[in-house]
């Protein structure tokens, strides 16, 4: 018995932080979760009797509101309109959200997190309930393409540069 006291004061002494408390930089989704939906189908059943496939529009949007501290909420916006010449078959919005905890990064990495990183741990979730909610809309299941956040984080990073460099500087 006396040994075991011995050993658990042992790990306490060579212990490098209290409690094993991991203190570096860290950034992770703690949840997700669909804060918005909508499924309009104006002009069924009609539209299933249409000769043609509608065309479809996707559009995306990226925001961020701080929570508390070192949480942010990242929405991701997805609007689906799908329109044949004879009307409109379907439109789906759809607001999925995930709430990020970053601790001990630079602003500049909390950016990139927030705006390139969680997007794309986001949108398989989100593209699973666009697909179900066409799907349940009567239409056959509309599965997205992957999308390189990060690389559209990267490019419009480089586009704000370009766009700041070509600005005059002030009026002199």
């Amino acid at each position: 018995m006396a040994d075991e006291g011995n050993v658990i004061s042992d790990l306490k002494l060579d212990s490098p932080a209290p409690n094993g408390e991991d203190s570096g930089p860290a950034a992770g989704i703690i949840s997700q979760y669909v804060k918005d939906l909508s499924v309009e189908n104006p002009n069924a059943p009609q539209s299933y009797q249409w000769p043609e496939g509608p065309q479809l529009d996707v559009q995306f949007n990226i925001q961020s509101v701080r929570v508390d501290g070192e949480i942010h909420e990242v929405e991701l916006k997805i609007n689906m309109t799908a329109k044949a010449q004879q009307g409109t078959a379907y439109i789906i919005e759809l607001a999925y959200a995930g709430l990020v905890g970053m601790r001990g990064l630079a602003p500049e990495q909390e950016h990139a997190f927030i705006y390139g990183e969680a997007p794309r741990i986001l949108f398989p979730f989100a593209r699973r309930i666009l697909a179900d909610a066409v799907r349940d809309a009567g239409y056959p299941p509309v599965l997205l393409e992957p999308i390189d956040f990060n690389g559209l984080y990267l490019q419009q990073l480089a586009q704000a540069a370009q766009t700041a460099e070509a600005e005059p500087a002030g009026n002199a």
